[in-house]
């Protein structure tokens, strides 16, 4: 079975078992989703979702969030990964925002990467969710989980990953094939364990074959 063919099985499987996969951080607009995922690198979704619940009460805007102190941002998020360096990335991000548009998330990739905090996983995240933007982005999960199927090959970093990717998935696949991929490496074919025996796509994994 080639790339190709495992891709088609796999769309198949995930349209019929998760038809409306999507992401699971809790956000109401493009601004919380830009903090909720800056927040969630090397940090579960759980977590940030407990986070931001008491962030947004306080700081619901960028307009607030650039008037705020580092201090101040730290505080309310000091129970994730690396606070203190996400606190100054937020209130730089919301610097810029108010700086140089107008207290609002842009809707293309190359502006959001402007951004400080946001980097390309970030930028397609919030691209792709918010603003239907194609695109892959590649966290740990979608990494390992994509290396392990054979959807991709000796990819060396993320953005190898991604660039494979993109070729295999058509372009109205790109989004929600983002979250299959992130969905089954955090519930099903995990890190440390992989559940294959519950696993609904054992059938075309290169990983299971060859165990």
């Amino acid at each position: 079975m080639n790339k190709k063919e495992r891709t088609e099985v796999f769309i198949q499987y995930f349209s019929k078992n998760l038809p409306k996969a999507k992401t699971e951080l809790d956000y109401s607009n493009a601004f919380e989703l830009t903090v909720a995922v800056i927040l969630s690198a090397q940090c579960t979704d759980k977590r940030v979702n407990i986070v931001t619940k008491k962030l947004f009460k306080e700081i619901s805007a960028a307009k607030v969030m650039a008037a705020s102190s580092v201090d101040a941002i730290f505080d309310l998020i000091k129970s994730c990964t690396y606070p203190r360096n996400k606190a100054k990335h937020l209130s730089g991000m919301a610097k810029m925002l108010m700086e140089d548009f107008e207290g609002e998330i842009p809707a293309n990739l190359e502006d959001l990467q402007k951004l400080p905090g946001v980097g390309r996983k970030t930028a397609n995240v919030v691209g792709s969710v918010y603003f239907n933007i194609p695109a892959m982005p590649v966290d740990t999960h979608v990494f390992r989980v994509s290396e392990r199927i054979g959807l991709t090959t000796k990819a060396k970093n993320p953005l190898q990953a991604e660039l494979q990717l993109l070729k295999l998935f058509p372009k109205n696949k790109l989004n929600i094939a983002h979250h299959w991929l992130i969905l089954h490496g955090r519930y099903v074919c995990k890190a440390r364990k992989p559940d294959c025996i519950n696993c609904g796509i054992s059938n075309i994994c290169k990983f299971y074959a060859n165990k």
